[in-house]
């Protein structure tokens, strides 16, 4: 696979593809993408009649998973042929319309897997044992005037995934290393998964001690882990959230980790980005982190040089690397 580094030494001609740029994305993916195309860093972002002038010569997009790409976009750009998106999900790019133009879609699937399951076991450890909790109670002072309040034990606990795909699977995998009993729900049964199956969140959540939520984004998952689901959690019970923000009902978490309704929370996701609802900072029962699931230096390099790969390969009239489904 051609790396951005690599990518940058061959630009492909002259004539250099224009490439909107709709998202801040990693420096050195930046770098990759001027060396090889006409870059427009973000002009659709309050710059009108510079967007204007640009979008009938862009030719693809460079997004993130953040990003949103609507059709109304979409159809200000008439030579439009590709949309790579720099991380797995992509809930925020309108594929149906991008579809209907015959306007190519993709991500950077399976190169963060570990990386996103490692934070999310890391979740589970942290919130259960109070690691953060405890670092802060030595670095404070605290530990000469008596031992920490115990916490709770995680090996042997019941694991419940949202969401069984690669990630899943993935997490599924480091539980059972901790000798984790473990289940899950998702739109279907897997076929060959060894793990129990429930047909709701909710139904799941009654029968786990962790909650783990890493089903894709979008209007299908919208709020899926409600007031009813945390309920079914329980007051001894922990939500782990390593999916989208967009995908549990926030207002709902707040009342329920305030209420005593679950007993805590590792978040690395949240719903309006990078604003975290002040209710939250304020709890000691919650573990917060600014969405770094695949924030290694390995893992964005992978991703940048699959998210580049793509649209290296569209403009050499090669197949993509890893078109949505």
């Amino acid at each position: 696979m051609t790396s951005p580094a690599a990518g940058t030494a061959a630009a492909h001609s002259a004539e250099r593809p224009d490439v909107l740029v709709v998202a801040r994305l990693w420096p050195p993916m930046m770098e990759a993408l001027h060396g090889a195309f006409h870059v427009h860093d973000r002009v659709h972002q309050g710059e009108p009649a510079a967007f204007a002038a640009i979008a009938p010569r862009v030719r693809a997009i460079a997004a993130s998973g953040e990003s949103k790409v609507t059709r109304e976009m979409m159809a200000q750009l008439p030579a439009l042929e590709m949309i790579s998106v720099f991380g797995v999900g992509y809930d925020g790019i309108d594929v149906a319309a991008a579809r209907e133009r015959g306007i190519a879609v993709t991500n950077t699937p399976n190169v963060l897997n570990d990386e996103v399951a490692d934070l999310a076991l890391g979740l589970v450890l942290a919130v259960a044992r109070r690691i953060p909790q405890a670092d802060r109670y030595v670095r404070e002072g605290k530990w000469s005037a008596g031992p920490m309040p115990l916490a709770r034990k995680v090996s042997g606990a019941r694991l419940g995934i949202v969401g069984l795909g690669r990630i899943g699977m993935a997490i599924a995998k480091r539980a059972e290393a901790f000798d984790m009993s473990i289940a899950y729900t998702a739109r279907s049964e897997k076929p060959g998964a060894s793990y129990r199956y429930f047909p709701s969140a909710a139904a799941l959540a009654a029968e786990v001690d962790f909650l783990v939520v890493i089903t894709p984004g979008g209007a299908g998952t919208r709020k899926l882990i409600d007031a009813k689901v945390l309920r079914a959690l329980g007051k001894d019970g922990y939500l782990v959230n390593v999916a989208r923000g967009s995908v549990v009902d926030e207002a709902a978490l707040v009342e329920a980790l305030t209420s005593g309704t679950i007993a805590g929370a590792g978040l690395d996701v949240f719903e309006n980005e990078p604003n975290v609802p002040a209710e939250l900072l304020g709890l000691d029962n919650v573990v917060l982190t600014p969405h770094v699931g695949s924030a290694t230096w390995q893992t964005r390099r992978a991703m940048a040089d699959l998210a580049f790969g793509n649209l290296e390969a569209h403009f050499a009239g090669r197949p993509l690397l890893s078109p949505v489904p």
